[in-house]
């Protein structure tokens, strides 16, 4: 069955405020996209559309290049009204479709780890916690229904007590989101996508 994926994302250079020291102060921008970037790299091929709900369209226009549509939050005014502005974008289109949310802060992220996620949920509204538990990586509606996002802390509890399925599959890539210097390590230890490495390593964007 068909999946839309939604991937909010602030201004670059306000998001990932945790991360500030990882690089230098000049490439934070940079590295933040450069988290999306290879997020979205890893999403070409598993899933049929990603959509990406900016709070600054313009300032993550280079993600059009991974296959990415970017859109406007048009006044959403937080995380979970940014989804489900997407989520009405692609309903208009399909609306039977399996619709997701997904972090736009996972460089570790294999495809691999992605189908088998959407594999396991089998059509039903399901989530992927995070590497400790309380957050959500991944979210996905039943085809047809609402994705009820409920981001925010202690997210995984809140889907999980609005119906939605806790996930079993190991996963460490599409668990590792990225918010602090020590996250990054960690993802580092899974093996980053290429643009988040030459960043780091290279101090280039690739």
């Amino acid at each position: 069955m068909p999946v839309d994926l939604i991937v909010p994302m602030k201004p670059p250079r306000l998001g990932k405020s945790r991360l500030r020291g990882a690089v230098d102060d000049g490439l934070h921008p940079a590295l933040v996209l450069a988290l999306a970037s290879d997020t979205l790299a890893a999403t070409a091929g598993v899933v049929r559309r990603v959509l990406v709900v900016a709070t600054d369209p313009a300032a993550v226009a280079p993600l059009t290049a991974f296959g990415a549509e970017i859109v406007g939050e048009d006044g959403a005014g937080d995380l979970n009204a940014a989804l489900r502005r997407g989520e009405a974008l692609l309903r208009a289109d399909d609306p039977d479709a399996v619709v997701g949310a997904l972090q736009a802060d996972l460089p570790a992220l294999h495809p691999a780890d992605l189908a088998a996620a959407i594999a396991e949920a089998a059509g039903r509204r399901a989530f992927v916690a995070d590497w400790e538990g309380t957050g959500t990586t991944l979210l996905l509606s039943a085809p047809g229904a609402a994705l009820e996002p409920r981001f925010g802390p202690g997210s995984a509890r809140a889907h999980n007590e609005t119906g939605a399925i806790a996930l079993g599959l190991a996963a460490p890539s599409l668990r590792r989101d990225v918010d602090t210097a020590a996250d990054l390590a960690h993802a580092g230890e899974l093996g980053l996508g290429k643009r988040t490495a030459a960043l780091l390593y290279e101090g280039t964007a690739a």
